[in-house]
């Protein structure tokens, strides 16, 4: 039985996406709206997937051709776009009193001389156990905007990222093998057919997850399993493996390929 064995990783930083050139540029026509001719640079950058069968047996190759921010602002717009997503994720909630908002604390606690100690004027001082907070955190809004295309472009680029570095793979749909029941054994050992190690972050994502897939998998503390209403910027910067199913990689091509983002660009100008 062929195992196949995934080819060692490398840094985000390091993937050949944020040093290759740009390949496709789309000029969108003038619009008679008074709207400002613009340049909009799309990079697309077409990938070879190996496909691996349930066995661990390379069945195919699929391709996968994702738009991509150039290289020299592809880092910064996954930044931008992680550090959105984390910061929109705060309550903001966190409340702190101030010695004029702290109960108590309206009586002089003793004479202001003849005592030998230090004046003062209240117990609900900064300086003293159960006295207010001085400059603590009060309630505030976290959330960074940001917008709807740049942040698909940024979750994109790091998907295209982790393919270029050769840390992304495809498997046949392999729901019907656990038809019979959830078995955690029988996923780690197909992980080990694919080349994954149960101990490092890995990140699936399905179209589809059938109940038997997810208790099987949702015991796996390294293991993300997704789908397209769950995928999200972080979860794809924090796996070292990308495994994407055979409709999850057609999701992928339509939602952000370069031509999903031409189409939207004809629609806003006409």
């Amino acid at each position: 039985m062929a195992t196949y064995v995934a080819s060692p990783s490398l840094s985000f930083s390091s993937s050949s996406i944020f040093f290759s050139s740009s390949r496709i540029t789309s000029k969108p026509p003038p619009c008679s709206a008074g709207i400002l001719n613009r340049t909009l640079t799309i990079r697309s950058d077409l990938s070879t997937l190996p496909i691996l069968s349930f066995s661990g047996e390379k069945v195919g190759d699929a391709s996968l051709d994702l738009k991509s921010a150039p290289p020299d602002t592809a880092r910064s717009v996954v930044h931008r776009g992680i550090i959105a997503d984390q910061q929109n994720q705060r309550r903001g909630t966190a409340s702190t009193l101030t010695r004029a908002e702290v109960s108590g604390g309206g009586k002089k606690p003793y004479q202001q001389k003849k005592t030998g100690r230090a004046r003062r004027g209240s117990q609900r001082t900064p300086l003293r156990p159960g006295g207010g907070v001085v400059f603590g955190p009060r309630p505030r809004d976290w959330s960074i905007k940001i917008n709807r295309k740049e942040k698909q472009l940024a979750l994109s680029t790091a998907i295209a990222s982790a393919v270029a570095a050769a840390d992304a793979f495809v498997v046949e749909d392999f729901g019907k093998e656990f038809a019979g029941g959830p078995k955690t054994k029988e996923f780690v050992a197909a992980m080990r057919r694919w080349g994954l190690n149960p101990k490092e972050k890995a990140m699936f994502l399905m179209t589809e997850v059938p109940d038997n897939v997810m208790l099987s998998c949702r015991n796996i503390g390294t293991l993300k399993m997704l789908t397209p209403r769950t995928l999200n910027l972080f979860d794809i910067l924090d796996s070292k493996k990308l495994v994407f199913t055979r409709p999850a990689l057609e999701y992928l091509n339509s939602m952000y390929g370069l031509d999903a983002a031409q189409d939207e660009d004809q629609e806003e100008i006409s």
